[in-house]
């Protein structure tokens, strides 16, 4: 598929004047997605699950169809083990509460990266409050990747949990999981990997990563948003209490008291984002029908392309540009706001990310308030790096000209 024929399935990038890199933050959706949403509006749409009529018949279908093409999309070994939740925020908030009750109690540690997401950091900093544990960082080396040195000597203390981030959203920075996973393992840790901004990326498959838990967010991956996926080894779901209570986790209720469903509902209180899961499941589909690898060196071909472009003007700090970056790349106008520059390239119609990116201890560590990061995706082009890394030379000349 050419470049031009994949751009024309996403409607919104046919706008005019509108270069679109803040990927990171979301991505936009094909075609594909949008129409399988409408059709199961206008077609399929009822409740699902323990319907008598047909609609609620093809909802179901529809709903866990989804299911399994998120197992297929991932290669889970059960489809049972795919839960459904409103992204990664939620898995997080679920394994910190469910997980935690199960494996943490005064004096044990959890390890996390300095580069980790709000929504991991802050709901394993409460389940550590709650369980009497300490909550303890991964910290960076002096060339800004994850010290692996720290990590084992971290390790030493046995962790009960070890979460890591695998593409850093602030960063674009690789986590070697092929090398720590076996480590934290050996340790007799639980492993849980933030897969948020992986899977519009790389090819994931948990079974080969070997992690405990695995987790991601719909619309990071071209889908909508309000969806996502907790992937668990059973043995550790079944394992686990409920997170959230009500209908379609239960088996029976009475007054006096109440048994839970089996996976995946035991996790899944509550109507479930239907039309979600149906867009989650055609954006995985339309994933798996691209050529994944040639994606994947066009995407590093770009982010080469903004590395080399920046670093060519004066006046100009990377973060943790690495060759192995996937999606993103951080970056500062020395002297300059970071908001500013990105008011800036919003005047030129390019959209990038400003601010501290909900990794403020990773912002502490770089000793900065926050950082501009462009992101790219499938659908961008050589020219549209082109005329971002143009407009932050003519910001950088207008400033140097205007001190003088």
């Amino acid at each position: 598929m050419s470049l031009d024929t994949l751009r024309d399935q996403f409607p919104a990038l046919q706008q005019p004047d509108l270069i679109y890199l803040d990927n990171a933050a979301t991505t936009q959706k094909p075609s594909a997605v949008l129409e399988a949403m409408q059709r199961f509006y206008e077609a399929d749409y009822a409740n699902v699950h323990r319907g008598a009529h047909r609609l609620s018949a093809r909802a179901t279908r529809a709903f866990e169809g989804a299911r399994d093409t998120l197992a297929q999309f991932i290669n889970a070994p059960q489809r049972e083990s795919v839960l459904f939740t409103r992204g990664t925020t939620e898995a997080m908030n679920l394994l910190a509460t469910s997980l935690g009750a199960i494996t943490l109690k005064p004096g044990d540690t959890i390890l996390i990266d300095t580069w980790a997401h709000h929504a991991s950091i802050v709901p394993w900093q409460q389940a550590a409050q709650r369980a009497g544990a300490t909550l303890r960082p991964i910290p960076m080396d002096a060339e800004g990747r994850l010290d692996q040195s720290a990590f084992v000597a971290l390790l030493a203390d046995q962790p009960k949990v070890v979460i890591l981030t695998q593409i850093a959203n602030a960063l674009g920075a690789r986590a070697p999981l092929s090398r720590w996973l076996p480590l934290a393992k050996a340790a007799g840790a639980v492993t849980v990997v933030d897969g948020a901004q992986a899977v519009g990326h790389d090819i994931v498959d948990v079974q080969a990563l070997g992690c405990d838990f695995y987790a991601f967010s719909g619309h990071k991956m071209y889908g909508p948003t309000g969806i996502g996926v907790l992937w668990g080894k059973t043995e550790w779901l079944n394992a686990m209490p409920p997170y959230q209570f009500g209908g379609e986790m239960i088996q029976k209720v009475s007054f006096e008291q109440s048994s839970f469903n089996q996976l995946p509902f035991k996790f899944e209180a509550g109507t479930p984002a239907i039309a979600e899961a149906v867009g989650l499941a055609a954006a995985a589909r339309w994933l798996m029908m691209q050529d994944r690898t040639a994606i994947a060196a066009h995407e590093s071909v770009l982010l080469e392309r903004a590395r080399e472009g920046l670093s060519a003007i004066g006046g100009i700090t990377l973060y943790s540009a690495f060759e192995d970056n996937a999606g993103a790349l951080a970056f500062n106008m020395d002297g300059e706001h970071h908001q500013d520059v990105g008011i800036w390239l919003d005047q030129a119609g390019i959209a990038v990310r400003c601010g501290h990116h909900c990794c403020q201890p990773l912002m502490d560590a770089l000793k900065v308030r926050g950082t501009c990061r462009v992101s790219v995706a499938a659908y961008n082009t050589a020219a549209e790096i082109d005329a971002f890394v143009d407009a932050v030379r003519e910001m950088r000349e207008f400033l140097d000209e205007d001190a003088h």
